[in-house]
């Protein structure tokens, strides 16, 4: 196994699912030792068959660690599940006790772009949406894109966009690759909470079946391959 600070390739062909999760810790010691008993205990157990790649982020308020993880196929995963995800767990649990873990999903890119200009991501902003349907997933997705599209380019500071659905149909995971938590700061501020304003964005953030859940700012902690 290798630990790396490279990003996941979103752009990848060969991924048939990717899961996500969020972690609750607190406070920034138990974040930071909650992502390096990760480490820990995946360096010490066999790599998972049909595992891409597997990759830890930290929120920048100190609370949170999100697992992002590309698979071959559901059958990979599921494979892990029965036969090694446990082991890993306790022993996770045992060095960081009273872990919450919530909005683990499995999910696959409906819509992507990033710009490619040579900007170095320094952030990924993780934005959470449920809807009615698969369907309005679709439609809200859509509806971004042809708001970006008229805007131009993504807001300054915004290199990449990749939007999941889930299998359900009813969630919705953009991973966006910003140039830093800052300039996702600054662009909302600007724009009224919003990263850019106008008619098209007005039908994004009103659109009728679809409900926020969360917007946080990550940094990369760690990314592990085989």
């Amino acid at each position: 196994m290798r630990v790396t600070e490279q990003l996941p390739d979103l752009t990848r062909t060969d991924v048939g699912v990717a899961l996500s999760s969020e972690w609750v810790l607190g406070t920034p010691g138990r974040q930071r030792a909650a992502a390096d008993a990760i480490v820990a205990a995946w360096q010490d157990a066999p790599w998972p068959a049909g595992l891409l790649s597997y990759s830890i982020y930290l929120d920048t308020d100190g609370e949170l660690v999100r697992h992002y993880s590309q698979w071959a196929d559901e059958a990979a995963f599921e494979r892990f599940t029965h036969d090694g995800r446990a082991a890993r767990v306790d022993r996770i649990d045992a060095a960081v006790p009273g872990i919450e873990r919530r909005d683990l999903a499995r999910y696959r890119i409906y819509r992507g772009n990033r710009a490619d200009d040579g900007r170095v991501t320094g952030a990924v902003v993780a934005v959470r949406v449920d809807t009615d349907s698969l369907e309005r997933s679709r439609v809200w997705i859509d509806a971004v894109f042809e708001a970006l599209d008229a805007d131009g380019n993504l807001p300054a500071g915004g290199i990449g966009a990749f939007f999941h659905i889930s299998d359900d149909g009813t969630h919705v995971l953009n991973y966006a690759e910003w140039t830093s938590p800052e300039a996702h700061l600054e662009a909302l501020a600007a724009n009224g909470n919003a990263i850019s304003k106008g008619p098209l964005w007005d039908r994004v953030r009103t659109m009728e079946g679809v409900r926020q859940v969360s917007v946080k700012r990550y940094r990369l902690h760690r990314t592990l391959t085989a």
